[in-house]
């Protein structure tokens, strides 16, 4: 009934055309057939008494098989593929109506006979393919030709040929534009010499200056360049890709993966996609298994981490969205670029500050939301490390007020944004979010040993290290700085660091909730994700000075500030007394439970809140360093 609802005089028009195909189809079948003598006359009083009867069945198998409701101007292989399906299943019902129906009871003899069933097979498809492709051929050159008008860029493209191939028709249909592709460039010797929608691969990617050379020679200079996702393998050196496109002057875009939701679209080369490693595959289907048609709050959801679980959850069909922030610029910048996007989801922004109690509960009971994703806290280790008792508020009291929250709001998951330097933590980020992890952990415990009818809600916290292009990482900072002239400031030579990308790390986020909610409750409730391989920092800086075309130590000095409170030089991703679960989901794995009951987490935490009145930093010191006894920060 939805498919019908949804029918457009578009549709209609669509199904004329392909009844008046049949027709005709059926029609010549029958003239070439009988043609030269008195057989092709005899039979049409009888074939158009059973016209009717046969179109209508054939309006069916049109609907059936999606012929009506596809767009022409995207007429490819699958549809095609629809088409031969249609006319197989109209000429067995011509075969079945001739051997069972009209040969025995009318005529006594065969009305169609085999030849004419075959004829009308092919001429079936061709009559139902003609007009179609001839409109695919007409928006192909039309859009081909205002590419050329337009003042479009001659681009060379830089990928494989099957990302190659998803750029060009996103060219053909429209969706990219402005851009005039001249060649590809492969990484894959079995592509060159090919020829990709008409557009010739030129040669391997260490070409590029033969080719730019080439085409200046023939006064058709190249202005852009495109790199497609496997452009940016380790094999393919982006790197080397980008300064030597640069030298040459051309503009270098990026063409995201369209495995993610993204549209089809231009952007440009940031250099956070030149620093890692290949992301981990996201089963995608899952997430929005999980997402779809659901209630979401996202608290703090203005942050960079935040804003992007809102995109994803919206992305990924979220029903309802509720987005709690604290800072009024964040949350209607973060409102803003939802609405821009047009998502279909219910999407409403409240200022609130987690620390606020009743406000958070008052919320959620009246939001009664699916999942809570609590991203909110404070995370900037130096100014924690001066702060420190603000930071027991947001990331402890905060962090209790939304689990509890979300649990009298009746909801399936609470999921807490946690980080690599809660283990064994060494600064007042970690000792916070470490004593936060413990109280979800235990409350999950009690939740999943209390019975009751409806299957307990989950509180899981899930860890990782740095995030690309966030508020506070180095890498905005050190573009500043580059920016500026340097210097580029570093803290230690030997400092290194665990780093992903900020859709990477929210993708594996939502990734770690559907374990947790999966058929089988499993008995972890701390996620950690696979960071990969650390970063040297002094080494991310000089790649950085690199990839803006100048030298470190020459334009750019690297200047080393000292280690700050609450840093070390390496981050750890699991501590001792709780060693990794595999857990069958890439990217992800799982610390052993390890927390102390509920019963004396809460005297630690009335015991806080009391110190906390009274601000007793003494008190507040000994009692977190009794609650994790393996804190060894030097804060003050």
């Amino acid at each position: 009934m939805t498919r019908l609802s949804h029918l457009t005089l578009r549709n209609f028009l669509i199904a004329l055309h392909d009844l008046l195909a049949t027709t005709a189809a059926l029609f010549a079948a029958f003239y070439l057939r009988f043609e030269g003598g008195e057989g092709f006359y005899d039979r049409l009083p009888l074939l158009f008494q059973i016209l009717p009867y046969f179109l209508a069945f054939s309006v069916v198998v049109f609907f059936i098989f999606n012929l009506t409701t596809t767009k022409w101007r995207f007429i490819s292989l699958p549809d095609a593929l629809n088409i031969i399906r249609v006319a197989s299943v109209l000429t067995v019902a011509l075969l079945v109506l001739d051997y069972v129906f009209v040969a025995p009871n009318v005529r006594g003899a065969f009305f169609l006979g085999k030849v004419t069933i075959v004829l009308y097979w092919f001429l079936e498809i061709t009559s139902l393919s003609a007009l179609r492709m001839a409109y695919r051929y007409f928006r192909y050159t039309r859009v081909r030709r205002h590419a050329r008008t337009e003042d479009a860029a001659p681009t060379l493209l830089i990928g494989r040929a099957a990302d190659a191939e998803v750029l060009l028709r996103g060219i053909e249909s429209g969706a990219i534009k402005r851009i005039w592709p001249v060649g590809v460039l492969s990484p894959s010797g079995s592509d060159r010499g090919q020829f990709i929608r008409n557009v010739p691969v030129l040669g391997g990617i260490d070409d590029i200056e033969d080719i730019f050379a080439d085409f200046a020679k023939r006064s058709k200079p190249i202005a852009r360049v495109v790199m497609t996702p496997s452009a940016f393998e380790p094999e393919a050196h982006p790197e080397s890709i980008l300064m030597r496109a640069r030298k040459l002057g051309m503009i270098v875009n990026r063409m995201p993966s369209l495995e993610s939701g993204d549209a089809p679209r231009l952007t440009a080369v940031a250099v956070e996609d030149l620093l890692l490693r290949p992301s981990e595959k996201i089963d995608y289907a899952r997430l929005e298994g999980l997402i779809r048609g659901k209630a979401v709050i996202v608290t703090g959801g203005g942050g960079s981490i935040g804003s992007e679980i809102c995109e994803r959850v919206v992305a990924f069909g979220a029903a309802r969205l509720l987005i709690l922030e604290n800072s009024e610029p964040a949350l209607y910048a973060v409102t803003e670029a939802l609405a821009a996007h047009g998502a279909a989801a219910t999407i409403e922004g409240r200022i609130a500050d987690i620390r606020d109690r009743e406000r958070v509960m008052r919320l959620m009971a009246e939001f009664k939301p699916d999942i809570v994703f609590h991203a909110a806290a404070l995370k900037h280790v130096p100014i924690l490390e001066r702060d420190w008792s603000e930071g027991v508020k947001t990331n402890i009291f905060g962090s209790i007020n939304v689990a509890d929250a979300a649990l009298a709001a009746g909801a399936e998951a609470m999921v807490m944004i946690s980080t690599d330097k809660a283990i064994e933590p060494v600064s007042m980020l970690g000792l916070t979010k470490r004593f936060a992890e413990m109280y979800c952990q235990a409350l999950d415990h009690d939740l999943a040993t209390g019975g009751g009818a409806k299957p307990p809600m989950r509180l899981i916290s899930v860890r990782f290290g740095n995030v690309l292009a966030s508020n506070g990482s180095v890498v905005p900072k050190f573009k500043a700085q580059i920016d500026a002239g340097g210097p580029v400031t570093v803290t230690h030579p030997d400092m290194v660091r665990y780093f992903m990308t900020i859709r990477e790390a929210c993708d594996l986020v939502i990734t770690a909730a559907t374990h947790a909610l999966g058929t089988q409750r499993p008995d972890v409730s701390v996620y950690v994700l696979n960071m990969g391989q650390p970063v040297k920092i002094v080494d991310l800086a000089e790649r950085m000075i690199r990839l803006s075309g100048l030298q470190p130590g020459y334009d750019i000095e690297i200047v080393f500030t000292g280690m700050r409170p609450g840093e070390r030089l390496h981050e750890i991703l699991f501590a001792s007394e709780e060693p990794t679960r595999e857990i069958g989901v890439a990217g992800i794995m799982a610390a052993q439970p390890n927390e102390p009951p509920m019963q004396t987490l809460r005297k630690w935490i009335a015991a806080l809140d009391q110190a906390i009145a009274r601000d007793d930093r003494a008190t507040i010191k000994t009692i977190l360093k009794d609650a994790v006894p393996e804190f060894g920060s030097t804060a003050a």
